[in-house]
Parts: C-alpha cells; sequence; structure tokens
C-alpha cells in the first residue's frame, strides 16, 4: 500500500510538471512569435522603398528615373477626399517651387477604387487635367506602397532626400498647420522642411500628425 501510494504520488508530481512544462513553453512560443508591429511604415531616418507605379499618362514611373534629383516631396492623396481638394493648389505650388531646386512632387493615389469610385484610374486622370497637375499622380495599383511607407491619411507627406544612392526619409505628416484656408497658415511644415534640406541645415520639425480622409482599403 505504502508503495502504491508513492507511484500515485509521483504520477501526481510528474503530471503537474508536464503540465507547467507546456504551459511555459506556449509562453515563450508565444514570446518568440509576437504579432507583428512592422506595417506602422517609415520613421525619420529610415530608407524609403523605390517603387514603380502607372502614372496618368499610362507609363511607369520611379524614384530612380529621376537621376538629378536631391529628394522627393512624396504625398498620398486622392480624388474624393475634402482635405485632399483643399490642398491641390498647395502641393501644384510645392511642386513648382521646389522641383527646379531638385525636389519635385510625386503623388500617389492610396485608395482602392471599388471602395471609393471617385478614386478610379479615369477619374484620376480627369482630376488632374481639370486642376493642371504639374506632377506624376500614380496609382498604388495592389495597395503595395501605401503601407511600406505608412501613410494613413490623405494628404499624408513623406519628404525624402538622395544620401549615397538612398532615399532617406526626413520629415513625415501634414503639409501645413491649417488645411481650411491657406491665407491662415502660421506653420508650413513641408515647405520649412524642403527649404532646410536645401540650405544644409536640421529640420526643426520632423514628424507631424497628418490631417485628412483615412486610405480606402479594399476589403
Amino acid at each position: 500500500m505504502k508503495n502504491l501510494k508513492i507511484i500515485i504520488l509521483t504520477f501526481i508530481i510528474g503530471f503537474g510538471m508536464l503540465s507547467f512544462t507546456t504551459r511555459d513553453n506556449d509562453k515563450k512560443g508565444t514570446e518568440k512569435h509576437p504579432i507583428s508591429l512592422s506595417n506602422k511604415g517609415y520613421e525619420v531616418g529610415d530608407e524609403a522603398t523605390d517603387f514603380k507605379l502607372k502614372n496618368i499618362d499610362g507609363k511607369m514611373v520611379s524614384l530612380s528615373d529621376y537621376k538629378n534629383a536631391k529628394g522627393f516631396i512624396v504625398i498620398f492623396t486622392c480624388n474624393h477626399c475634402p482635405y485632399a481638394k483643399k490642398y491641390e493648389d498647395r502641393i501644384i505650388e510645392l511642386d513648382k517651387k521646389y522641383k527646379d531646386q531638385g525636389y519635385p512632387v510625386i503623388a500617389i493615389n492610396p485608395n482602392d477604387p471599388n471602395v471609393q469610385p471617385e478614386d478610379g484610374y479615369k477619374q484620376m486622370i480627369e482630376r488632374a487635367k481639370q486642376k493642371g497637375f504639374t506632377f506624376p499622380y500614380l496609382v498604388d495599383e495592389g495597395q503595395k506602397i501605401y503601407p511600406q511607407y505608412g501613410a494613413t491619411k490623405t494628404p499624408h507627406v513623406f519628404i525624402l532626400q538622395k544620401n549615397n544612392g538612398k532615399n532617406i526619409v526626413k520629415y513625415i505628416g501634414a503639409i501645413d498647420n491649417n488645411y481650411d484656408n491657406p491665407n491662415d497658415v502660421s506653420e508650413y511644415y513641408a515647405q520649412d522642411a524642403v527649404n532646410s534640406l536645401i540650405k544644409g541645415e536640421p529640420i526643426k520639425m520632423t514628424k507631424t500628425v497628418a490631417i485628412g480622409c483615412t486610405v480606402k482599403v479594399k476589403k
């Protein structure tokens, strides 16, 4: 009887250790494979990926096509968003002002046209013609580029600077601090950032909160 009690006690202890080990391994497994947070996109100082996206003229455009550029003002924008519409003239002005100084605007429409028909390719062509866009207006087919950059709004600005063949993120955020009225702007975030890069000076404000419509994602 004494031996039987010892066997039972040994079995209970062994089962408990096995259960503890299993739970511990599950916990370790969870720690080794956490939920990925890599889709948050770029931070200032990161190297931005190049892309090859279709422009409104049907041609494919990459950053590498701009051999003489010193950097880029990449803006994720669209047709339908009221915020984006408010900024269209200011985006054109940014391109006119900085393109010849080595920082052209590259506009990208990240929205899925099945979710928002106004942002279809045909509508992009019409909008660009109507407004007289002076810059490429590219379509992010398959919505592969905007998540890499971390764009969440339209418009959302990423200012890049060429550095040893790499495109380094120098500014992320809004164009300025008043989407509604350009005459009431007191902080020209994007413009100040590009001016600092051209002068070789540090950018005072490298990140701001983009204000606009959410990116329309394929369901």
